[in-house]
């Protein structure tokens, strides 16, 4: 009885140190995941997890949202999970998603994945219609959406309708103007064949510093009570509230948070930052290094590639020249024996004819010695006299034609045999030719596989960091930034004709008001930009102050 006793309150007590737990569903903008929470974690413990799994450092950009009444709002560190209004059935679901924007993404984002997250994140937001995204500017993101997935353009694989079932550009843009999906995709493309050489994330990065100079990026937009009023005339402070407490709460949230994102900007680098900043610095030189070496190696394959085919050609076409030489020859020893066979026929029939016309001239000497004394007989004498003279002229002239025949024949049959003489020559030239690129065409054919002098490059690249490698990535730099400006101003005037190119097939009464106040904007020269650059040059006490008082 004693130990039944003992053994139920071990269990009890065992059961008792067990911690409750929740299933807590993650979705990030490319992936989900599932994790068990205990009771007792706070924001930071789930946000801390997320954060490990997904190997990201840059986490002060980052929160856990959640929606709750048609409200959206952001997890809070420091509270308890469940003490959240969050949905009591499990999983319990939280969109892990950017709560605060940098002011330069190409500055302040360092990991790759942090800049990956961030391009998916806006590249949704743009394709939802949140951040207004004027149509030229819409095309040309696009161009870098699907270089950052497809990679380098080849017109033998990305072939006409490739991007059919992509959703590339906003509706509001799609139904603003006349123009088919093969017309959109064709301009799309048009920009696409001219990133090349661009990995992902360098595409992506391109998008994220066309799209933070939009005028909604970064910004968050609440429905308010009341009008904006100030609380000083002398000082820029205003005053406003929502109809919900929550919604209040979350913009006093977003105002500090973006407060210390602010002031973390003007201090100096933590030494986390320093490091992480400069683990990055070395990746993407090794990457850049890589890039070059793949890019040379490439290059060199390529050429090699060439330079196999033209051997290839080249032994066809000297393989088709000795073919026809060789007819050539078969055709003059064809040639030179019909020639000679004549010619020996002809000869034969000369003789023949001399023969012959001998032959009339000793009967007309043996008529003419046997002359008949009566007229009659003279004069029929005197005809086949004539008759045997003219016989044995035209005897002669055949015999004196048919030997000119004969030596006409004989000089054809001599320049026949210099022809076969010629044409021998000229393919025993081929053969040897043949033979000596044959080798040398083996040995391409088999370059790009193999590869030899490849593996010497290869050996002698190293990727050891000096301080001579990373002043030659400086100036690399730096010349990649003059050569972005110029590449900018160009983007520029590419833009203003495509917006021109456009323009005459826009509808528009199907104008949005958002439409309407960007263009208006554009008119007067007012821009995202211009109105930061006015802010950069009041003083930095001045932002201070009015951000502190917030």
């Amino acid at each position: 009885m004693a130990g039944a006793i003992a053994s139920r309150m071990s269990f009890s007590s065992l059961k008792r140190k067990q911690p409750k737990t929740f299933t807590v569903r993650i979705v990030t903008m490319d992936a989900e995941m599932e994790f068990n929470c205990e009771v007792k974690w706070k924001g930071k413990d789930l946000f801390d997890l997320v954060c490990r799994t997904l190997g990201l450092r840059e986490t002060w950009f980052f929160g856990l949202q959640y929606t709750i009444k048609d409200t959206v709002a952001w997890l809070k560190m420091d509270k308890k999970v469940l003490d959240h209004d969050v949905p009591t059935e499990e999983p319990v679901t939280f969109h892990f998603l950017a709560k605060f924007y940098p002011e330069n993404a190409e500055e302040e984002l360092v990991q790759e994945i942090t800049q990956h997250l961030f391009f998916l994140q806006v590249k949704k937001q743009i394709l939802d219609e949140k951040i207004y995204c004027p149509p030229e500017a819409s095309v040309l993101l696009a161009s870098y959406a699907v270089q950052a997935k497809y990679g380098d353009y080849d017109p033998t694989v990305h072939q006409r309708g490739f991007l059919a079932q992509e959703e590339l550009l906003p509706k509001r843009v799609i139904n603003l103007y006349q123009m088919t999906p093969e017309m959109w995709e064709e301009r799309i493309t048009a920009w696409y064949a001219e990133h090349r050489g661009r990995a992902r994330d360098e595409a992506e990065m391109e998008y994220l510093k066309i799209a933070q100079d939009l005028e909604m990026y970064g910004v968050n937009y609440f429905a308010i009570r009341f009008t904006i009023k100030p609380l000083d005339k002398k000082i820029d402070v205003f005053k406003f509230n929502s109809s919900k407490l929550r919604v209040n709460k979350l913009i006093l949230q977003l105002c500090i948070g973006n407060h210390d994102l602010f002031m973390r900007r003007r201090k100096a680098d933590s030494l986390e930052v320093q490091q992480m900043k400069a683990q990055a610095r070395e990746e993407k030189a090794r990457k850049q290094m890589e890039r070059q070496r793949l890019a040379r190696e490439k290059q060199m394959r390529e050429e090699a590639e060439r330079t196999r085919d033209e051997l290839e050609r080249r032994l066809l076409q000297l393989k088709e020249e000795a073919t026809m030489a060789n007819e050539a020859l078969m055709r003059s020893e064809e040639t030179a024996d019909l020639l000679a066979e004549k010619a020996q026929i002809t000869e034969e029939e000369a003789k023949l004819l001399a023969q012959k016309a001998a032959e009339a001239e000793q009967e007309m000497q043996r008529i003419k010695a046997t002359a008949i004394r009566t007229e009659e007989e003279k004069r029929l004498m005197e005809q086949k006299v004539l008759e045997a003279e003219m016989l044995a002229l035209k005897m002669a002239e055949e015999s004196e034609r048919r030997a000119k025949e004969a030596d006409q024949l004989k000089q054809d049959l001599q320049e026949a045999r210099e022809s076969e003489r010629r044409a021998k020559q000229k393919l025993l030239e081929i053969t040897s030719k043949s033979s000596y690129m044959q080798p040398m065409n083996s040995g391409m054919t088999a370059l790009p596989a193999d590869l030899p002098s490849f593996s010497l490059i290869s050996e002698s690249l190293s990727f050891d960091f000096k301080d001579t490698d990373m002043k030659r990535l400086s100036m690399e730099i730096e010349k990649e930034k003059v050569e972005y400006m110029e590449k900018s101003k160009h983007l520029q005037e590419q833009l203003n004709e495509l917006k021109t190119e456009i323009e005459a097939l826009k509808l528009k009464e199907r104008e949005t008001a958002l439409d309407i106040l960007h263009n208006e904007n554009a008119d007067r020269g007012n821009s995202k930009h211009n109105t930061i650059k006015k802010l950069t040059l009041q003083s930095t006490k001045s932002r201070v102050a009015f951000f502190e008082e917030l």
